[in-house]
């Protein structure tokens, strides 16, 4: 069985520069390699994933260390599955609010 404090969370925070195409261009294909790399967006430059254990984590620390675009800065934090339990979410009043389930799946 996992333990809560086995289990543990990467965060990947970036500061990836935007000014010219060229770096929008980078900076969107490292956003997008975080998504293909199994990491959810919780704000604009902030992706957070699970991972089952240590390996898994330093595994994944490392490639994301491979992708960082040259001039960028990336900061990767990791947290037990317990200590992320603790995180408090607020959002503002004018926030949107999150649509509702469909009625009927739509496929095409």
């Amino acid at each position: 069985m996992l333990s809560g404090y086995r289990i543990l969370w990467i965060m990947a925070l970036f500061d990836l520069p935007v000014l010219t195409k060229a770096e929008r261009k980078r900076a969107n294909k490292f956003r997008l390699f975080l998504l293909d790399e199994g990491f959810s967006m919780m704000q604009l430059s902030c992706y957070i994933r699970f991972t089952a254990g240590k390996e898994q984590a330093e595994a994944l620390t490392r490639r994301i260390g491979r992708a960082v675009p040259d001039p960028g800065t990336v900061e990767v934090i990791w947290f037990t599955d317990k200590q992320y339990e603790g995180i408090q979410s607020f959002r503002g009043r004018a926030s949107p609010t999150r649509p509702g389930k469909p009625d009927q799946l739509t496929l095409f």
